[in-house]
């Protein structure tokens, strides 16, 4: 006879334990399962409370220390505390209009509505979309001829690290048999919503790219990993899926409010049910990924244009979205060639504000750096901004006019790595906090700041602690006299 499961700690209460049984269903053992079920007992009592926690370290046969350490990792959980009722967003593009009295949280993914201010008593609104009804779903295309058109598209992927998608395809048509894909639509970087455009519009052209490219590596599941913040879209997600009667489990999973999620290796971990912790590569994700499987992981506009080019030819690899926000008449999501340049941009979005002058831009958010408006006409294309210390990542522009102080954005840019550093490696860790500790002095020690900077890029583990510093040092470069 089995023995029973009783967790070391904190004891449980039975009746919770029965009320989470009966809650969570037949979801209550895979361990994976964690931060769904986490959801699910927030969503349920308002918060985790920590005698809830414990009841479901009992029913999902997990310690305590478990749950709390993954409960306690994510933002978006709240321990003995109530999630606050008012938010206001302080993402770089909202905190140029000044930011609201409520409780304050990074980048939400609105930057279009910029200053984004909610209550979490608003009711969820669904957009107008392309529903299964009215979308046409074209017949599976021979895997041969998926990665012949793709080569020839040279298209590269749209996430922000924007390596070829044919090379990183073809790494796993030799890898074992129980390949898996990842859908990353946790798209967190400050000024960036392209992807939520793409899935509240038009999720069947996700959704189709995806199949496409689950049926080319022969993959047998198929996770989608969603922002948080993206309620409205999990709602489409959820009616639209079950439509598709895919022969390919499909998997949506609930982020958590952590941006480091949004690093590839940190959002298998994630829906491992684990805290979001980046992976040392190797093994890349081809090799071993998610629970050790060969893992194709594709950002969601990739997989929009992978059905483009499936559909129209090649050259539909030669345009891409941009989030552009800040100091214009028009922010939003525009279509454009990949080789516009941010001056055409602005033109696109209406022109500066009455009353601004155009001074810089972001090329691609948070951690791409900042130009100078004399440096507007460069294409926004893969390898141009490098030279300038900046990249497109996800292409999420925002524009910055002569009443933008750069020590400030800096500030606010740094307070968000400092925030979202996942503290695991101690070169991001240390030095994002102590680049925003001396970012709030007067006279910051400019030379103690880049040297910091370079021992960031050099020895951090990921992406995160590797550009944090960049919009720091090319706004010492390019704006030394705002310091």
């Amino acid at each position: 006879m089995k023995k029973q499961f009783f967790p070391k700690g904190r004891q449980t209460d039975q009746k919770l334990v029965d009320e989470i049984t009966t809650l969570l269903g037949s979801d209550a053992h895979p361990r994976d399962l964690l931060i769904e079920n986490l959801h699910r007992v927030q969503d349920h009592y308002g918060q985790l409370h920590k005698d809830a926690i414990a009841a479901l370290g009992q029913v999902m046969h997990l310690s305590q220390a478990q749950v709390f350490e993954v409960a306690s990792f994510y933002a978006h959980f709240h321990i003995d505390n109530p999630a606050p009722v008012h938010k206001s967003c302080s993402g770089i593009s909202c905190a140029l209009f000044g930011i609201g009295d409520g409780h304050g949280v990074p980048c939400v993914g609105q930057c279009h509505n910029a200053p984004v201010n909610f209550s979490l008593k608003d009711a969820i609104e669904i957009p107008d979309y392309i529903a299964f009804e009215d979308y046409a779903y074209m017949p599976l295309p021979d895997p041969h001829v998926v990665m012949e058109k793709l080569e020839a598209s040279g298209l590269r992927g749209l996430g922000g690290a924007g390596f070829p998608v044919a090379q990183k395809w073809r790494f796993m048509l030799n890898a074992a048999d129980n390949r898996v894909l990842v859908v990353n639509a946790d798209e967190g970087e400050p000024g960036t919503f392209k992807d939520r455009h793409c899935l509240e519009t038009n999720p069947h052209k996700v959704l189709e790219g995806m199949l496409i490219a689950a049926h080319t590596i022969k993959a047998k599941d198929i996770y989608i990993y969603l922002r948080d913040e993206y309620a409205h879209v999990r709602h489409i997600l959820e009616t639209e899926i079950p439509k598709l009667n895919s022969p390919i489990p499909i998997h949506l999973r609930r982020g958590a409010g952590a941006y480091i999620c949004g690093e590839e290796t940190a959002l298998l971990e994630s829906l491992e049910g684990k805290r979001g912790l980046p992976r040392i590569k190797p093994p890349y994700p081809a090799q071993e990924g998610l629970f050790g499987r060969p893992t194709l992981i594709n950002n969601v506009e990739t997989l929009w244009r992978v059905q483009e080019i499936l559909a129209d030819g090649p050259a539909a690899a030669s345009k891409r979205f941009y989030s552009v926000s800040g100091r214009i008449k028009n922010p939003g999501v525009f279509e454009a060639p990949t080789d516009i340049t941010a001056a055409a941009l602005i033109e696109m979005a209406g022109g500066m504000l009455d009353g601004h002058q155009f001074k810089a831009y972001l090329p691609g958010g948070a951690s791409g750096g900042i130009l100078p408006a004399h440096k507007a006409d460069l294409p926004l294309s893969f390898g141009v901004l490098e030279e300038y210390g900046c990249f497109i990542g996800s292409a999420a522009v925002i524009v910055l006019s002569d009443q933008d102080n750069m020590k400030d954005v800096v500030a606010n840019l740094m307070d968000f790595f400092d925030h979202e550093s996942c503290g695991q490696c101690t070169p991001c860790r240390v030095g994002c906090h102590k680049l925003t500790h001396l970012l709030q002095q007067d006279h910051p020690d400019t030379d103690l700041m880049s040297e910091l900077s370079y021992v960031m890029r050099d020895s951090s583990i990921c992406g995160l602690g590797q550009a944090a510093p960049n919009p720091l040092l090319s706004a010492l470069t390019h704006f030394a006299e705002d310091f």
